[in-house]
């Protein structure tokens, strides 16, 4: 089963000669490697570059452990750069070479090089590409299979592929095995051999408790608002373990470096502003949030919620939860402020978006329900409802739109 990535090949086609180092970041085992060594190299192959001017080299095998050492790596490529023709030089999982950013600075002004180089650490790459590169890095982020990517290849019936891709997740690797069973063991395997020991290793935790019980409370509330403070409560109620608002936040800092959760903040949209208050986190992968629970805890609602935030992620959205202020009048007949919530606020470039997700709209009243927030915005940027339990798009007298889930996946 071949997963031809077209979006991220024609990411790194589109930066040859920019003259910066491509930096293609993203959570482990999310294709990464396959992307660089295989597709890319391919391409390069087809266009006629000689294979001995693609220079490769995969850090994380025990094999090039000398090459870690980031004077070691520049005599390594320095000495097969015989001639003034292009290279392409390959540099998986970068972040194990000390003092990489002096390596891949010193490519910068070599005329006949081009660096593309991997990496699964957001703290020591994406960061860093600000900071270190000067301007001069590109960053071409991964995520795992998109459900178009997924189903372009996998094919079946739409809703059975959607059921699969809810409950194991986009992972080229889950995505080729044949059993629920293979699936299952392999996520709770490589979640608690690579996920969680990568995070509890790099940051040099002493103890995994903790940050196991917090991987598990945010399976558990995908979809709702917290904060570091309602989350220590949590571990001293439910788990009776005592960890200060602190030492969370900087828990939550490492899953996000590790590309397994990412956040939304709440934005106020009448306001224009930021709550500070409140967020929400969702997964990358929905396939490592059900083997955290054990596949115990499996909502749909909130799996497609999760998923559609992954998508507009991938697509280059900023992606916030939005809250509108609404007035009122309660039994006494007084006015009363409401805070209405709007699950997504996007914006890309000068585009804006608002959209809600409703796994179904079974009758008009829950129709009402999810509608009545876009209603109380007042701007004219486009206003979606997707749904899960519908096939085709159309817009209702409001000017609001309802899309099916299959027709905002598969066809954007």
């Amino acid at each position: 089963m071949y997963f031809e990535r077209k979006s991220y090949l024609q990411q790194l086609i589109s930066a040859e000669g920019n003259g910066m180092i491509k930096v293609i970041t993203g959570i482990r085992r999310c294709g990464k490697s396959f992307l660089l060594f295989d597709i890319f190299k391919k391409h390069l192959l087809s266009r006629g570059v000689q294979e001995d001017h693609i220079l490769q080299v995969n850090l994380e095998d025990r094999r090039n452990k000398r090459l870690r050492d980031p004077d070691n790596l520049l005599e390594y490529i320095d000495r097969q750069m015989v001639d003034r023709q292009m290279y392409y030089i390959l540099l998986d999982e970068i972040q194990l070479v000390a003092e990489f950013e002096d390596v891949l600075n010193s490519y910068l002004h070599v005329a006949n090089a081009e660096v593309y180089v991997t990496g699964s650490n957001a703290k020591f790459l994406s960061k860093d590409v600000i900071t270190e590169f000067r301007g001069r890095g590109w960053e071409i982020r991964v995520r795992p299979l998109s459900f178009a990517e997924y189903y372009e290849t996998v094919g079946g019936e739409r809703a059975e592929a959607l059921e699969t891709y809810y409950l194991y997740g986009g992972l080229p690797g889950v995505a080729q095995m044949k059993t629920p069973v293979e699936k299952q063991n392999y996520l709770r395997e490589i979640y608690e051999t690579v996920y969680l020991r990568d995070v509890i290793e790099r940051n040099h935790l002493r103890s995994a408790d903790g940050m196991r019980e917090l991987v598990r409370i945010l399976a558990s509330g995908i979809g709702a608002s917290t904060n570091v403070r309602r989350i220590a409560n949590t571990f001293k109620s439910v788990a009776g373990i005592e960890i200060g608002p602190n030492t969370i936040s900087r828990y939550l800092e490492h899953l996000q470096d590790a590309f397994i959760i990412s956040e939304a903040l709440r934005y106020d949209v009448k306001g224009r502003k930021y709550i500070g208050t409140e967020t929400k986190y969702y997964f990358e992968d929905m396939g490592i949030r059900n083997a955290i629970l054990d596949f115990r805890q499996i909502e749909f609602t909130h799996t497609m919620e999760n998923v559609i935030y992954n998508e507009l992620r991938r697509l280059g959205y900023s992606v916030d939860v939005g809250q509108v202020e609404t007035m009122k009048r309660n039994a006494e007949g007084k006015n009363v402020r409401s805070n209405l919530e709007i699950d997504f606020v996007v914006n890309r470039h000068d585009e804006r978006i608002y959209i809600q997700s409703a796994y179904a709209l079974p009758d008009k009243e829950k129709e009402n329900q999810k509608m009545a927030s876009l209603r109380h915005v007042s701007d004219n940027f486009k206003k979606i409802v997707i749904v899960g339990d519908r096939y085709h798009s159309a817009y209702n007298e409001e000017g609001i739109q309802l899309t099916g889930i299959y027709d905002f996946l598969l066809h954007q």
